[in-house]
């Protein structure tokens, strides 16, 4: 960003602060050419290297794109400079819902509005395979006409990050928040962990307060795990019945998302010419400090996507140049083609092959090397039918060698495959 002028990438004029975390602050901003206001996240690449939250970061990316609902704030592109990571938002200028709740309960009309439009937003994430997981009245927005936007989705999970069980393991969230599953640590359903989290900020919008909440952690979790907790006096009997069933320790039987849409409670009020819709999903424009750009209808996540612009690499923001232990090229050839080639790049080098979970293609050595045996990951991701991308990286073994080896024999022999390596600045072949 030129300090000088406030501008940032010459396209947003940068204002005032409004937060800040330990990696992040977020300014209001203003689009030079269309006068809108946004909200600028600028994100310091060196403090979340150091403390390795950098594929949240990209999660956060791609799950961001994947999202296009009135109820859930906007990402309008990503923008990144040697330094600094920056995300280009919605501006929503209705501050927390939660500092609404900080000066005491809503009247239920009120909570019921908010807490329907949090179900469809939500609703609609998890029929796209998101998960928030950590749904709480900090991370809703309010806008301008005072309907909530879901923001935050720096802990969310995508469908693909189930294990073979079928469910999610990383425990993550807010403890006043979180589901008894995610607590026990055995395994969970994204989705119902979701709507645990609906049903407690639903209890807090009505009551003012937690439903559940100890001053000592464990004793907190133990009620939460029991579900123990009591609904106030003005609760309504069919908001106390619908919570009954969303705060149900038991995840296999708590209530779903279809069924909370069709409670009577919920429906109270509900403009069905409001209900959302789902809205096509744009682009996210991806720029880089020499403001070029890229856009892509894809299947693959966004941050990939990124890599496909010919000499417009973010990976080389992320890593040391020389010495990275990874290489990305685009192809035209089907995926059975590179597979087929890769394979046969692999005999000939003596290197056992083998298919992992995830479409992942393993390249062994036979022999251990000075810090063991070489081992090379290959994954094929597609744009479309026709474009891949190819990701190669060393998984295991000496750099050196492996860098030897990848220069000399690798590489040159890929050369039939291979479109464009990413993070050259050449012409791909026409």
């Amino acid at each position: 960003m030129d300090n000088r002028s406030g501008l940032l990438m010459q396209r947003y004029e940068v204002g005032r602060l409004l937060g800040q975390g330990n990696f992040a602050k977020v300014y209001h901003a203003r689009n030079i050419r269309t006068a809108e206001s946004v909200a600028i996240k600028m994100i310091d690449k060196e403090k979340v290297l150091k403390v390795g939250l950098m594929d949240q970061i990209k999660r956060e990316i791609s799950v961001m794109r994947l999202i296009r609902h009135p109820n859930v704030v906007r990402l309008y592109e990503v923008m990144a400079t040697k330094k600094k990571i920056y995300f280009v938002l919605e501006y929503v200028k209705g501050g927390e819902l939660f500092n609404k709740v900080a000066k005491g309960r809503l009247k239920e009309d009120v909570a019921r509005k908010y807490f329907q439009q949090l179900i469809s937003a939500v609703d609609f994430c998890h029929n796209r395979g998101v998960y928030h997981r950590d749904l709480k009245p900090e991370n809703l927005l309010l806008d301008e006409n005072g309907n909530v936007k879901v923001s935050d989705f720096g802990l969310s999970a995508l469908a693909e990050s189930k294990r073979q069980d079928g469910l999610l393991h990383t425990t993550c969230g807010s403890p006043a928040y979180v589901a008894p599953e995610v607590i026990s640590r055995k395994g969970y359903d994204g989705a119902k962990a979701d709507i645990w989290s609906c049903g407690v900020v639903l209890y807090v919008l009505l009551a003012g307060y937690l439903p559940f909440h100890d001053s000592n952690l464990m004793e907190m979790y133990r009620k939460i795990e029991k579900a123990e907790f009591k609904c106030p006096n003005w609760f309504s009997p069919q908001v106390r019945k619908l919570l009954a069933k969303i705060l149900d320790p038991n995840p296999r039987t708590r209530i779903s998302m279809t069924k909370i849409m069709a409670h009577p409670w919920f429906k109270m009020g509900l403009d069905e010419r409001e209900a959302a819709t789902e809205t096509p999903v744009a682009d996210v424009d991806v720029t880089s400090s020499s403001n070029d750009s890229m856009k892509l209808a894809a299947t693959m996540n966004a941050f990939d996507i990124i890599s496909c612009a010919a000499g417009f690499d973010l990976s080389g923001l992320f890593a040391d140049p020389d010495h990275r232990k990874e290489a990305r090229f685009t192809s035209r050839q089907p995926a059975a083609a590179i597979i087929s080639k890769l394979e046969e790049v692999a005999r000939s080098l003596r290197l056992k092959v083998q298919k992992k979970e995830g479409g992942i293609i393993e390249m062994e050595g036979s022999k251990q090397g000075r810090k063991g045996v070489l081992t090379i990951d290959a994954e094929i991701f597609e744009v479309t039918p026709s474009f891949h991308l190819v990701e190669m990286k060393m998984t295991n073994g000496d750099t050196l060698e492996y860098e030897k080896v990848w220069k000399e024999e690798i590489r040159p022999a890929l050369k039939d495959i291979v479109w464009v390596w990413q993070g050259e600045q050449v012409q791909p072949p026409s």
